[in-house]
């Protein structure tokens, strides 16, 4: 591992890499823990902020020649899911908050988190070297 792609990058990029990490940990967390209770909700309301702000940097992170990449298509989806997956729980609806939240982690994070690791991307340059 070197860390040097990633402290030499801008300091979103650090931000919407910290916060990705973080929801990935908040996420194993959730996962494992007894739902309903406190610290799930809790720790629900952070990861909820944290995928927030993953989303949210993303809008101000380009690739070298300014322009978006295919991955920044996962913007919107999280920006309506993850208020939709608020209120479903609210709404104790909890197999679709269950569905969402899910979904939300696999899609959002574990998949668009393993294109990050495609050769030219510093993550890939981080964990792989390049």
């Amino acid at each position: 591992m070197n860390l040097a792609p990633l402290t030499a990058a801008p300091v979103l990029v650090q931000l919407h890499v910290a916060a990705a990490l973080g929801a990935l940990l908040v996420g194993i967390l959730q996962f494992a823990g007894r739902k309903g209770r406190t610290p799930h909700r809790v720790l629900g309301w952070a990861w909820v902020g944290l995928m927030l702000a993953v989303a949210l940097s993303a809008l101000g992170i380009t690739g070298k020649d300014g322009r978006y990449s295919w991955i920044h298509l996962i913007v919107p989806f999280v920006l309506v899911l993850v208020p939709l997956a608020v209120l479903m729980a609210r709404r104790h609806r909890v197999g679709r908050h269950r569905n969402l939240m899910l979904g939300l982690y696999l899609g959002a994070l574990v998949l668009t988190g393993l294109f990050t690791l495609m050769p030219g991307r510093i993550m890939h340059d981080v964990l792989l070297g390049g």
